[in-house]
């Protein structure tokens, strides 16, 4: 076999999705269908209908079976999506924005500013995060957007860091000392030239947050303050019908197994996302 071809069949092997990766994209691309949608199929999800009550999954309209209050549990389930997804994809995104001003701030200028950066993440490290996103939550009267912003904030030291240790290290090569020769702006330096090589830091870290705040969102309004009660949630679902596990297991079983199951596909597409974009980092 000649290099040329050999180094085409390399290059398409790298290209070539694996199969899990492929599994966890098409499972994800439904979890965000029914995210948007879900609402739209299931307007009345939470309706109750005391004179149907509770029965097991049948052929009769419930193919999941209903919960005590007589709610079907595959329409909760669907409806539920937009809200167990919206907020962790919030919670990621929100804190790695904090992440890449306040880490490459820190980074990049050092000195007092780094300093400060540095112990507000200590502090916030030092805190249990669901326990202080109850104290704070049920001070504040909760709500599903006080709960967004709470772990926002509470997952932003980690992603400060990474952030940091990205641009730190960026600082000391051959072409950030070139820009300065230049006189460049530091925002210019900071956001235009250091930033894009620690993006594979970020985008990873965004993903594995995305999962993290999924199940510590659900986590939350399982505790009664991630969601008001009358709202479509897998953590509320979970939380109201714990009681009926034995009479109906589809009404515990299904929205506990949805949470790990998009948990553990963001993680594998972030992985592989990770890696890809270090492999090509490394072309480069």
């Amino acid at each position: 076999m000649s290099d040329v071809a050999a180094g085409t069949l390399l290059s398409s092997r790298r290209t070539r999705l694996p199969v899990s990766v492929i599994v966890c994209l098409a499972f994800l691309a439904v979890a965000a269908l029914a995210a948007v949608f879900g609402r739209i199929l299931y307007p009345d999800a939470m309706r109750q209908d005391i004179l149907t009550g509770l029965v097991p999954p049948n052929t009769d309209g419930h193919i999941l079976g209903t919960d005590e209050l007589g709610r079907d549990v595959l329409a909760m389930t669907i409806a539920g999506t937009g809200s167990a997804l919206l907020g962790p994809l919030c919670v990621a995104v929100g804190s790695m924005l904090l992440g890449i001003l306040l880490g490459t701030l820190a980074g990049y200028q050092r000195g007092p500013i780094d300093f400060l950066i540095s112990r507000w993440t200590d502090l916030l490290l030092a805190l249990p995060l669901l326990l202080a996103a109850i104290v704070v939550g049920g001070v504040l009267g909760g709500g599903y957007w006080v709960t967004v912003v709470l772990l926002t904030i509470l997952f932003s030291p980690s992603d400060i860091r990474i952030v940091r240790a990205g641009v730190l290290e960026q600082s000391a090569r051959p072409y950030i000392e070139a820009a300065h020769m230049l006189s460049l702006p530091r925002r210019r330096v900071m956001f235009v030239h250091i930033l894009p090589n620690v993006s594979t830091l970020i985008v990873t870290n965004v993903m594995l947050n995305v999962a993290f705040a999924l199940v510590a969102f659900s986590s939350l309004s399982f505790l009664g303050v991630g969601v008001p009660a009358d709202t479509a949630d897998w953590g509320a679902q979970l939380a109201s019908n714990r009681q009926v596990a034995f009479d109906n297991p589809a009404a515990v079983v299904v929205p506990a197994t949805l949470i790990i199951l998009v948990a553990c596909a963001v993680n594998l597409v972030g992985d592989w996302l990770g890696q890809r974009l270090a492999q090509n980092g490394r072309r480069a």
